[in-house]
């Protein structure tokens, strides 16, 4: 027997959460089945221990303002990636004024976001930096430090020790968060269910059936008793992480071919030492290592997790074939097609300084990963770390002429008749799912969409509009936003987070 739905949402981590409760207000007779292979809510990257929870918002992450050959900053990416993520904050303000949503606390608290460098030729980048970016509504009350006192006195952890003979300075900025993407989860989850959705935990979704008529078959078997169930559904979303790539590939649209994914784990220290979680209070970002990708930035962050803070030092690449923490080990051979066998070669020509990357990172011992850590924290000891394994990622490898091109970053894949679409890649990610969920909605409703455009205003009041170019209204929405989700320093004052492992 065949069920009938309107929506099928794939996975229920962030992405398709944020879909849901967007399609829920703008077209709340429709009918919506959520699949979860896994017996929980955000149990993949959406997970607050598998992901640094950063908020990308470009205001700390140095690889989304790279120096340019004649040593210039280019911020374009910077910019953008901070427009997408005052759209999440809109939305956000909007669903706890409207019961969407529940406490703020629980998911978001201001935590100051930091750049870090050291060494004359970094400092001089960093302050070039500052000067690019500080002129950007977006990025007004940014600082630029590079006194030594003024250093230690706002990273205390960070400065016990240190060497001032090399030159260090910071890029800090107040207005920064820390977001716990479980628990927001959790709480569209919630709001999702209480309003008729109907979500299947430990189902995985075994295909993607089109049908004559445009709709979708899709096809799952329970993880406990085995019993396989179809429904039909006019629209799907893929929202399932790394699976995405393999399910999408199921479904046959033309618009998956060419595309593949090359998996990395992520490994974090995690802080067991209360008084060194109570002595840091940021989350600071430094630079890539020479010859190191973007993706292995390190960063030491503070966060807050169930009311209570806690630090983490990251991250370790790993590898494994999986691609999902809870995946299996067939599932990049079970990727390769023939139409993504050559971007998928290429790549492992172009990037041997990933490959020499990987293999380094494999073979470090705890002890070096904590030496490792000696750059930010110069008197960092073993037995104050455990080391755990964070989210599963898959970037994204798409052809490019004759080879391939390993890209950071997400990319919503949509069929042309907009009947099915899915979300590939890594970061920025959760933190830009408002914005790259109105792309699916535009993308694949186009007759609805005109008329939902009202309401969508009324959630994320900048729609259509580009913030940077827009003081006013950015201010506008800046002050509602800090307002609705306790972000001003009056809501926060007498919500401090307790250290972790701190009564």
């Amino acid at each position: 027997m065949t069920e009938k739905t309107d929506v099928v949402l794939i996975g229920a981590g962030i992405m398709s959460a944020t879909l849901g409760a967007l399609l829920r207000q703008v077209q709340p007779d429709w009918s919506i089945t959520m699949f979860e292979r896994l017996d929980a809510a955000a149990p993949e990257s959406s997970d607050p221990w598998n992901n640094a929870g950063t908020g990308h918002s470009a205001l700390c992450e140095l690889n989304y303002s790279p120096q340019q050959a004649d040593g210039s900053v280019d911020v374009s990416k910077a910019v953008d990636i901070n427009e997408r993520f005052q759209v999440s904050r809109q939305f956000w303000a909007y669903a706890v004024e409207n019961g969407v949503l529940g406490e703020p606390s629980e998911f978001i608290n201001p935590i100051p976001h930091v750049s870090f460098v050291h060494g004359a030729d970094n400092v001089d980048y960093l302050r070039k930096r500052y000067e690019a970016l500080s002129r950007h509504p977006l990025f007004e009350g940014m600082e630029y430090i590079d006194a030594p006192d003024e250093f230690a006195r706002r990273l205390p952890l960070m400065a016990k020790g240190r060497d001032y003979s090399e030159p260090v300075a910071l890029n800090w900025t107040d207005s920064g968060t820390d977001i716990d993407f479980g628990s927001l989860t959790k709480q569209l989850l919630a709001y999702l269910g209480a309003s008729g959705v109907e979500i299947a935990f430990g189902n995985a979704v075994l295909d993607l059936d089109k049908q004559s008529d445009g709709s979708w078959n899709v096809r799952s078997r329970n993880t406990r008793t085995g019993a396989t169930r179809t429904v039909n559904a006019k629209f799907v979303f893929v929202g399932a992480g790394g699976y995405a790539l393999p399910l999408l590939q199921k479904s046959g649209i033309k618009e998956i071919k060419g595309f593949a994914g090359f998996p990395v784990s992520g490994q974090f220290l995690r802080c067991t030492n209360p008084d060194l979680i109570q002595r840091h209070n940021a989350k600071v970002y430094g630079k890539a290592a020479v010859g190191a990708p973007p993706m292995s930035v390190p960063h030491l962050d503070t966060r807050v997790i169930n009311g209570r803070a806690g630090l983490l030092f990251g991250p370790y690449a790993g590898w494994t074939p999986k691609f999902l923490k809870d995946g299996k080990l067939t599932d990049l051979l079970k990727s390769v097609r023939a139409g993504n066998l050559t971007p998928m070669l290429g790549v492992g020509v172009t990037e041997l300084g990933l490959v020499k990357y990987l293999v380094s990172e494999l073979l470090k011992s705890q002890s070096g990963k904590v030496n490792t850590m000696a750059e930010f924290i110069p008197r960092a000891e073993g037995p104050d770390w455990e080391l755990i394994t964070a989210g599963q990622r898959v970037q994204i490898i798409r052809r490019k002429g004759v080879g391939g091109v390993l890209e950071l970053g997400t990319a919503v894949i949509a069929a042309a008749d907009g009947s099915v679409a899915g979300l590939l890649g890594a970061s920025p990610g959760a933190s830009t799912c408002v914005s790259a969920m109105l792309d699916v909605l535009q993308r694949c409703f186009p007759q609805e969409y005109a008329g939902w455009t009202p309401k969508l205003k009324e959630m994320v009041p900048s729609l259509g509009v580009k913030l940077s170019e827009n003081q006013a209204l950015y201010s506008e929405v800046w002050d509602w936003s800090n307002k609705a989700l306790h972000l001003t320093r009056d809501d926060v004052s007498d919500n401090t987070p307790t250290p972790a492992g701190v009564a």
